[in-house]
């Protein structure tokens, strides 16, 4: 069987809002380089994309983590998979994620990472989900889209490992 896709943001809007959120990177850190964190598997295609259209020097690495609990509960506790290869310590910081719903991984990644000593942390992300927002306190600097609490995929985002590869964002129709 395969499932129903409903297009919510198509590939020319989600290009356009990138251009626009690189923009104001390029202009929040002009002259200064960005050390941009992508949060994998998700986040690969939003942080490619993005970091094309930087003009201020990028630098990139990648972390893989696990929020994990009994069944399809996140119980809140994360798990770094894969670490960062490069220390953080004096860098400007953009985290960049997918998208953003409870908050409880990235609430618990800024601690870890604040730790490490960067100049500045900010997060960055393709999709925000605030009305699931459990963690208050993830503050989003730059948000391409701010979403309604929909199960989506594309452009990073799966179901069960399919549909990453969408150019847009769709939502799964039962």
């Amino acid at each position: 069987m395969t499932d129903k896709i409903r297009v919510l943001l198509t590939e020319e809007e989600v290009n356009a809002r990138i251009n626009e959120i690189a923009s104001k990177i390029n202009e929040d850190y002009a002259g200064r380089p960005v050390h941009l964190i992508c949060i994998l598997k998700g986040g690969v295609f939003f942080t490619c994309e993005l970091a094309k259209r930087l003009t201020v020097p990028v630098s990139l690495d990648f972390m893989s983590v696990s929020s994990y609990g009994s069944g399809t509960k996140s119980s809140g506790v994360v798990k770094i998979i894969k670490d960062l290869d490069e220390p953080l310590e004096g860098k400007e910081v953009i985290i960049v994620e997918d998208i953003i719903d409870s908050g409880r991984t990235l609430a618990y990644l800024m601690e870890i990472l604040k730790q490490r000593n960067p100049r500045s942390i900010e997060l960055c992300t393709l999709l925000d989900k605030p009305e699931r927002r459990v963690k208050k306190q993830v503050q989003v600097k730059y948000t391409c889209f701010t979403i309604p609490d929909e199960f989506v995929v594309g452009y990073g985002l799966d179901y069960d490992q399919k549909y990453r590869n969408l150019p847009y964002i769709g939502v799964v129709e039962q």
